[in-house]
C-alpha cells in the first residue's frame, strides 16, 4: 500500500496530532507528498503561522479555507432551529464543525488528485466517525488513513516525544496539555485533571477559560440584549442587522463577559465509553435560550411537543456524524416548516451565569391575553371545563369504579 499512495491530503490543525502526522506519513508511505488543509471555522489565532509550520514539517502546501459563513448558515443555524442538544447539555460545537471541514477536504483531495485522505482523530473518539462518514458520502472510493489506529504511539506523552525527536515546534507542554477544540461556536477542554469527574474544573484559574469568565468573576450588573429572529434564524442584535457570523461573535462577547455557557459533562461517546469534557459555549447558550423562548409563543402545543421529541434524535444524528444522510435532511425539512412563524424579538438579561427572560414579542404570537386573563373575559366560558374534565377523566373514573367493585366481592 505504501508504494501506491503518492499523494495524501491531511486534515491539518497544527495541533499535536496533525503536527507529527506529516513526517509520520512521509516515513511510512514512501516519502509521499502531503498536502495540508485547514478549515477555518473560527479558531482565530490558532491559524497564525500555520503555513510556515506545515511546510517546515514536510507538507508541500497548505490550504486555509474560510468556512465560517457555511459553518454558521448550513450547520449551526439548522441545529439551533431544531433545538438539538446532546444529552441535555452539549451544544454540539465539535460535532457539526467536522462535516463542513471534511466536505471541503474531499473537494480539495479530488482537485489535487490525491490517493488518500488522512485525519488525526483517535480510535477512541467521535471525530473519526464524523470525518469518515462525510468522506464516504462524497468520495466513497477514497482511501482513508487514520494513524492513531495503526501507529505505535500510544499516548499524548509519546506524541510529544516524537515531536521533540523530529524538531517539531509545539505550543503546548506536558503540564498544560489539555486536549482542546476551538471554533466560532465553542471551546472544549478534555484530559489531565478533567479525566476524573471528581475534580472541579478550574474556572477561576487564569488562562483556563478562553471565551469568557467564571460566573463568580462576572460583573455585578446585568447586561440586557434583544435578539431578533426571522423564521428561526437570528438576524439582529439590539436592533442592528447582522450576519450570522457577526451575531455569534457578538453573543460570545456578551455571554462570555457574564459567565454564560459553561457546561461540565460526562457524555456517552458513540464508540461506547463515557468521557468527561468542559465546554465553553457562551453565545450559543444565549441563542438556544432565546430561540426556545420565542417558540413558546409562536408554536402550537402539538408541534412544540413533537419538535422537542425529534430534537433528541436530531442531536444524536449530529453527534454521530450523520449530517449527510436522508434522515437528517428529512428532519431539517420538518424543522424548517415549524419555523415559518418563529419570527420576533426576545429580550434577555444576562447575569452571573444566568439567562433571565425579560420579554418576548412576535407578529405570529399564539398568546391571547384576553383568553389567558384572570380577569373577566368574553371569549372563554368557564362552565365548559366541567364537561371537558368529565370526558378527560373518564378512564380514571371507570377504573376506580371497577376496582371498587372487584375489591368488594
Amino acid at each position: 500500500m505504501a508504494k501506491e499512495i503518492k499523494k495524501v491530503v491531511l486534515a491539518y490543525s497544527g495541533g499535536l496530532d496533525t503536527s507529527i502526522i506529516i513526517p509520520w506519513l512521509k516515513e511510512n508511505y514512501n516519502n509521499c507528498e502531503v498536502i495540508a488543509v485547514s478549515g477555518d471555522v473560527g479558531q482565530g489565532t490558532e491559524l497564525d503561522g500555520l503555513e510556515e509550520k506545515a511546510i517546515k514539517t514536510g507538507a508541500s502546501k497548505l490550504y486555509i479555507e474560510d468556512l465560517n459563513k457555511e459553518f454558521v448558515e448550513e450547520f449551526v443555524f439548522p441545529t439551533v432551529k431544531a433545538g438539538a442538544v446532546y444529552e441535555g447539555k452539549y451544544l454540539l460545537g465539535t460535532s457539526f464543525a467536522r462535516p463542513v471541514i471534511a466536505k471541503r477536504i474531499v473537494e480539495i483531495a479530488k482537485k489535487e488528485g490525491a490517493d488518500a485522505i488522512c485525519h488525526g482523530c483517535t480510535g477512541k473518539g467521535n471525530d473519526q466517525v464524523r470525518f469518515e462518514l462525510t468522506i464516504k458520502a462524497f468520495a466513497p472510493e477514497m482511501e482513508i488513513i487514520a494513524p492513531w489506529r495503526i501507529w505505535d504511539i500510544k499516548s499524548r506523552d509519546e506524541e510529544i516525544d516524537y515531536a521533540e525527536a523530529h524538531n517539531i515546534p509545539l505550543k503546548i507542554n506536558r503540564e498544560t496539555n489539555y486536549s482542546k477544540d476551538k471554533n466560532l461556536w465553542h471551546l472544549s477542554h478534555e484530559g489531565l485533571d478533567l479525566e476524573d469527574p471528581a475534580n472541579e474544573p478550574m474556572y477561576e484559574k487564569e488562562g483556563f477559560l478562553e471565551l469568557g469568565v467564571s460566573p463568580i468573576q462576572a460583573p455585578d450588573k446585568p447586561t440586557y440584549v434583544t435578539i431578533h429572529f426571522e423564521k428561526g434564524i437570528p438576524t439582529a442584535i439590539d436592533g442592528k442587522d447582522m450576519d450570522g457570523v457577526s451575531i455569534i461573535k457578538k453573543l460570545n462577547e456578551l455571554g462570555g463577559a457574564n459567565g454564560i455557557g459553561l457546561a461540565d459533562i460526562v457524555e456517552n461517546r458513540l464508540v461506547g465509553m463515557k468521557s468527561r469534557g468542559v465546554y465553553e459555549t457562551p453565545g450559543g447558550t444565549v441563542l438556544y435560550y432565546a430561540h426556545d423562548v420565542l417558540e413558546t409563543i409562536t408554536l402550537d402545543k402539538a408541534t412544540q411537543r413533537m419538535k422537542q421529541k425529534l430534537a433528541i434524535d436530531f442531536a444524536d444524528i449530529v453527534y454521530n456524524g450523520q449530517w449527510y444522510t436522508p434522515l437528517r435532511e428529512a428532519l431539517s425539512a420538518f424543522v424548517d416548516k415549524t419555523q415559518e412563524t418563529v419570527t420576533g424579538d426576545v429580550k434577555l438579561k444576562l447575569y452571573k451565569g444566568n439567562i433571565i427572560t425579560a420579554g418576548v414579542t412576535s407578529p405570529y404570537t399564539l398568546y391571547d391575553e384576553e383568553v389567558a386573563t384572570f380577569d373577566e373575559d368574553n371569549v372563554y366560558d368557564q362552565k365548559d371545563s366541567a364537561g371537558f374534565i368529565n370526558l378527560f377523566g373518564l378512564p380514571i373514573k371507570v377504573k376506580a369504579m371497577l376496582d371498587a367493585k372487584r375489591n368488594n366481592k
